[in-house]
């Protein structure tokens, strides 16, 4: 579900207008973002909320789309006759395809005319919806899901690109707030619209709704939103560490889906890890070697960014896996319907958001890297909790008490995680770090879901999943309670007033 961090991009460029609105605000990779900023010195110009407004919409569809899934999944799976391996890959070919492209697509809103980078990414989500809604066996829906993430990673930069070249002062702050919320929402917005849809229509409508959303957004695009100015200049871009970052984390997940059908050390999960090391050490070395790297080598050495990404997605992994093994379980294993479903993750959501509030007044007490290492704890024990499940499982007694302590430390962790990334970022590349981080968080939630795929085995029968279900809590219990020892040893000591802490993260 993602979860898609968008919420960081909105609130530090947010922070960024609120500290310093007379700089440039930089988005996806530190690149000037236009020229709508006249109006942050002297008189402001106050602009029509209508661009706004389109571009919440397509971006509220992206987010949607990466979380709605998830309650439909198993009406899917009886349809197509899915593998456990199936059922990850929905969900992972488009959190990797959108995570895994993001900083070229942000490199592209920065070097292409923006509004035609927006309607590109739209028209590839929209058709990729429409082969979706109408695909026949696993192979189709995964690729065109993968084709989804794709347009996502083109249309969100680009759309946020727009907001910020087009309001200045105090309305681009309020439009960045507002980009933050809708991305905050989507988590239970998601399982709830996805559970509805799926009830009322089929599973087929969760993705053959976003056709008609994308065609709206897609003819207000061209009669409300204004051309912007094709910067002048090279236009050089990286695609060959593009496509060496996506094939190597493709790669990755390859080798942990084959990991839990085949075993940790057969053929393929041996071959398939060491192509992705190979891979992943060619976009290194790509990256050190272009004149435009998706990422300028001196990002990698600020420690706050590098170490709060990794955190940032091993808490995502953790998370958007809670929620993909959850959702089979209630189904198949609990008997909810869809709907019911998606009202049974309401109270994850909202311990979630709990925590986030929160994490402000502690954030100001004990500081950032306490918070991490505290939050990590929290969802250790609320998988401990949810670990213990008896022979004969109930939703009130054996799953909604772990959600709300795995939702607490979440909420925790997300908004802490975020200030300790942006620590030390200047100005001019709060965009890019946001995008490191957007990348963290995406490609966190892909690694998750193949990760505890592989260790749950069979997710397609009732009693797969009922033998799954504590073997995947404890290995998520394990893994926070590790994580938070290098936590406390690698995250550097971020002193924070007590009011710092409202700019969170948005789990979507």
């Amino acid at each position: 579900m993602s979860h898609h961090a968008h919420g960081t991009v909105a609130q530090s460029t947010a922070a960024d207008t609120h500290h310093d609105s007379a700089h440039r605000t930089h988005v996806g990779h530190g690149h000037p973002a236009g020229h709508g900023d006249q109006g942050d010195q002297g008189h402001e110009v106050r602009r029509s909320w209508t661009t706004l407004a389109v571009m919440l919409i397509a971006q509220f569809m992206v987010i949607l789309d990466v979380s709605v899934v998830n309650v439909a999944l198993p009406s899917i799976g009886r349809a197509m006759s899915f593998s456990s391996g199936d059922y990850q890959w929905v969900v992972s070919a488009y959190v990797l395809l959108s995570g895994g492209l993001l900083l070229f697509g942000g490199r592209l809103a920065d070097l292409f005319e923006r509004r035609t980078m927006f309607l590109t990414g739209l028209a590839v989500f929209t058709t990729a919806s429409l082969v979706s809604a109408t695909a026949s066996s696993a192979a189709t829906l995964i690729v065109s899901r993968a084709a989804q993430g794709a347009g996502a990673a083109l249309l969100t930069p680009a759309a946020l690109s727009i907001i910020v070249t087009t309001y200045s002062g105090r309305q681009r702050a309020t439009a960045l707030a507002v980009w933050g919320t809708i991305g905050s929402m989507g988590i239970a917005a998601g399982v709830l619209v996805g559970g509805l849809l799926t009830s009322s229509f089929g599973w087929r409508s969760v993705f053959f709704v976003n056709v008609p959303i994308g065609l709206i957004a897609a003819a207000l695009t061209l009669h409300k939103v204004s051309r912007g100015t094709t910067p002048s200049g090279a236009r050089s871009v990286d695609p060959a560490g593009a496509a060496a970052l996506v094939t190597g984390l493709l790669t990755l997940v390859y080798a942990l889906e084959n990991a839990g059908s085949h075993g940790w050390t057969s053929q393929r999960f041996v071959l398939g890890s060491a192509v992705s090391v190979v891979l992943l050490t060619a976009f290194w070395f790509i990256e050190r070697r272009v004149s435009s790297p998706l990422v300028p080598a001196h990002t990698w050495r600020i420690r706050s960014l590098t170490s709060a990404t990794a955190v940032m997605a091993a808490i995502t992994g953790a998370i958007v896996g809670i929620i993909f093994v959850s959702s089979l379980f209630l189904q198949q294993v609990l008997g909810s319907s869809p709907v019911v479903t998606g009202l049974e993750f309401v109270p994850l959501a909202a311990a979630i958001t709990l925590g986030a509030a929160a994490a402000s007044p502690v954030l100001g007490h004990v500081g950032p890297t306490a918070v991490t290492v505290g939050g990590r704890l929290i969802v250790a024990v609320g998988s401990i909790l949810l670990a213990g499940m008896d022979s004969d499982p109930g939703y009130l007694t054996d799953v909604l008490p772990g959600f709300l302590v795995v939702g607490l430390g979440t909420g925790l962790l997300f908004v802490a995680v975020s200030i300790v990334a942006m620590d030390g970022i200047d100005h001019e590349h709060a965009g890019l770090a946001s995008g490191v981080m957007m990348t963290g968080h995406e490609v966190g939630a892909a690694l998750g879901v193949a990760a505890l795929t592989a260790v749950a085995g069979d997710l397609t029968t009732r009693a797969g999943l009922i033998d799954a279900y504590p073997r995947v809590f404890a290995a998520v219990a394990v893994a926070m309670v590790v994580a938070s020892g290098l936590a406390a040893l690698t995250l550097p000591r971020v002193k924070v007033s007590a009011s710092t802490g409202g700019h969170g993260h948005g789990l979507h």
